[in-house]
């Protein structure tokens, strides 16, 4: 149960991306995000932007994606992906290869059919993924990734995942506490030229940043403005 997989939709946006290096402190020059002793470069962020670009440019009268939107939403998934790594070491999780490949399978098939609910035809693995802003070549990550959460939920429920919606609503509370405090021990730290983490709703994104070009003052900010830190 992939958690809020946003349908595939309509429009489009073909576009050139060119990522380039910035030294923003406290992220080191040449980082898209750190997360603990990991990072994510810019180059892994630029390889992969590519390539969900080059795949919505295959989809123009399907997928909606804005430049910024893929640049955003590729990180979001690479940092989400680390932060289930964190909740499956967390956790003594362990996933084999066939576990992720079939999890990644279960994906493709709902989506599918919920994409072939809404009159498409042809639905592609790399149209669903291009749709909701995963780069095709991450599908593997993207497996694990929910390989991982499935074991959990049946960690927490009892050896199965609950079909009641009580039983549901429990597993995916237990699931959302658990990634908060993998996100939180990771101290994620996300490059400004790219965004901000938002931990006001899971799973957690990356959104854009404030601009800190002075304009018209406005209110002083909060001390603790929502969404800026795992709640957990």
């Amino acid at each position: 149960m992939l958690r809020r997989l946003v349908k595939a939709s309509a429009a489009v946006i073909g576009v050139g991306l060119t990522l380039t290096a910035c030294s923003v402190q406290p992220v080191k020059m040449g980082s898209a995000a750190i997360l603990g002793n990991d990072r994510i470069t810019i180059a892994t962020l630029n390889s992969q932007v590519t390539n969900l670009n080059e795949t919505v440019k295959q989809y123009p009268s399907i997928v909606t994606l804005t430049a910024m939107q893929q640049v955003q939403q590729t990180l979001t998934w690479l940092v989400r992906y680390q932060i289930n790594d964190e909740l499956a070491r967390q956790n003594g999780i362990t996933i084999t290869t066939a576990e992720a490949e079939a999890a990644l399978a279960e994906i493709y098939a709902s989506a599918k059919a919920s994409a072939e609910e809404q009159g498409l035809t042809n639905v592609s693995l790399d149209l669903i993924l291009a749709a909701n802003g995963i780069p095709p070549d991450t599908a593997p990550e993207l497996g694990r990734y929910q390989a991982i959460e499935n074991q959990y939920v049946k960690n927490v429920s009892g050896g199965k995942i609950p079909t009641s919606t009580s039983g549901q609503a429990a597993a995916t509370a237990a699931v959302e506490q658990a990634q908060c405090v993998a996100a939180k021990s990771l101290d994620i730290r996300v490059n400004p030229q790219f965004g901000r983490m938002d931990y006001s709703q899971a799973p957690y994104q990356v959104v854009s940043a404030p601009s800190t070009v002075s304009g018209t003052p406005g209110p002083a900010p909060t001390a603790s403005p929502s969404g800026l830190a795992p709640a957990c």
